[in-house]
C-alpha cells in the first residue's frame, strides 16, 4: 500500500483549514466531492480529481469551522462552527437546509448515522454527546458521558470536554473521545453507556471505525499514539507511533487495511494495520494537519483510492491510494 502524491492548492481558504469530508456520489451527481471547511467561516466544495472549485463556498457561520461530516446520501453535509451552530446545507448549492443550535462550546466534531437517520455531534463543554434526527432536525437525546473511577479532572477545568465521536459501521455502538483521554462507548441502539476504553491520558481529538469490522475502533491522541480498540469486547487490540508531535485526525481506507493520520508535526502517515506500522510519510504541508479523509467507494469512473489531506497552512492536497 501506498499513497502518491497528485495535487496541493495552496491558499485553498483564506484562513486555517481545521476540517474535511468527502461527500459520496449521489443520484443528480456521479462523483464524490471533497469538503473542507476552515477558519475563514466557509465551508468550499472540490472536484475529486484535479481539486478544482465544485461550487460557491458555503457561508453563515460567524466563527470558524471545525468540523464537517457527510450525509451519506450525498446531498447533504453539516458542518460545526466556534459560534456554536451546527449548519446542515445542501452540498452543491451551498445553501443551508437546517440550523441546529447549542449553547457555546456544546458542538465540536459531528458525523452522521450510517444509515443517515441521526446526526451525533461530540458536546465539547457539556460533556455529552448530542443526537439529532435528520427529517425534521428536532433533539433526540442527549448522552452523558461518565467520568471514570477514579480519573482526574481534565485540563478545562469544567469536567468532562467531549471532541471527537463515531459511529460503527452497522450503528450499533456509538464511541466519543474527550480532552481528559477517556473514550465512552454506547448502545447506539438502547442510547445506553456500556464503558470507557483505557490507554489514552490526552485529548482524543478524531476516531473512526473499521468499515470492515463492526468492532473495531481506531482513536488519534495528543499522546502522538493510534490505538486499536475492540470496542465491543473493551479491549486494547493494538498501539501504533511514529508521529513526533499530537495526532489530530484519523480515517480508515474503505478497503480497511490502511489508516492515515494527520498530526502537528505537518505530516500524514500512512499505516498498515495488519503490520501495526507507518509505511509512508508525506510531508506536503508546512504547518498542522487537522484533517486527512479517504474517498468513499461508489461513483462513476472511480478506479483508484484518494486521499485528502487539509492544514493550517491554508492548503489541501490529495493522494492517490493503492
Amino acid at each position: 500500500m501506498k499513497l502518491a502524491g497528485l495535487k496541493s492548492v495552496d491558499g485553498a481558504h483564506e484562513e486555517s483549514i481545521w476540517a474535511a469530508a468527502w461527500a459520496p456520489a449521489a443520484d443528480h451527481r456521479p462523483t464524490a466531492v471533497l469538503l473542507t471547511g476552515a477558519l475563514d467561516e466557509t465551508v468550499r466544495a472540490w472536484r475529486p480529481d484535479d481539486l478544482a472549485s465544485a461550487g460557491p463556498p458555503a457561508r453563515g457561520h460567524a466563527l470558524g469551522v471545525v468540523s464537517l461530516a457527510a450525509h451519506p446520501a450525498g446531498a447533504l453535509a453539516a458542518a460545526v462552527s466556534l459560534d456554536s451552530f451546527v449548519r446542515v446545507f445542501d452540498v452543491d448549492s451551498g445553501a443551508s437546509v437546517a440550523t441546529l443550535e447549542a449553547p457555546p462550546s456544546e458542538v465540536w466534531g459531528v458525523q452522521f448515522h450510517p444509515k443517515g437517520n441521526a446526526l451525533a455531534a461530540a458536546g465539547g463543554g457539556s460533556g455529552s454527546v448530542k443526537l439529532w434526527d435528520t427529517e425534521k432536525w428536532q433533539s433526540i437525546t442527549s448522552l452523558a458521558v461518565p467520568r471514570p473511577e477514579g480519573a482526574r479532572p481534565d485540563k478545562t477545568g469544567s469536567g468532562k470536554f467531549v471532541l471527537s465521536v463515531a459511529w460503527s459501521p452497522d450503528g450499533k455502538l456509538l464511541a466519543c473521545g474527550s480532552m481528559d483521554g477517556t473514550i465512552a462507548v454506547y448502545d447506539a441502539i438502547r442510547m445506553k453507556f456500556l464503558h470507557h476504553l483505557e490507554g489514552h491520558h490526552m485529548p482524543v481529538r478524531s476516531m473512526v471505525f473499521s468499515p470492515v469490522d463492526p468492532h473495531v475502533l481506531f482513536t488519534a491522541c495528543d499522546d502522538c499514539h493510534i490505538h486499536i480498540y475492540d470496542a465491543k469486547e473493551k479491549t486494547l487490540i493494538g498501539a501504533m507511533s511514529g508521529h513526533a508531535s499530537w495526532v489530530l485526525s484519523i480515517d480508515v481506507s474503505p478497503d480497511g487495511l490502511a489508516v492515515a493520520t494527520g498530526s502537528s508535526d505537518r505530516t500524514v502517515r500512512l499505516w498498515d494495520i495488519n503490520m501495526r506500522s507507518s509505511v509512508q510519510t508525506m510531508s506536503n504541508h508546512s504547518d498542522q494537519v487537522w484533517a486527512v479523509a479517504f474517498r468513499p467507494p461508489g461513483g462513476a469512473g472511480v478506479r483508484a483510492g484518494r486521499l485528502a489531506s487539509a492544514s493550517d497552512d491554508k492548503s489541501i492536497s490529495l493522494y492517490d491510494y493503492s
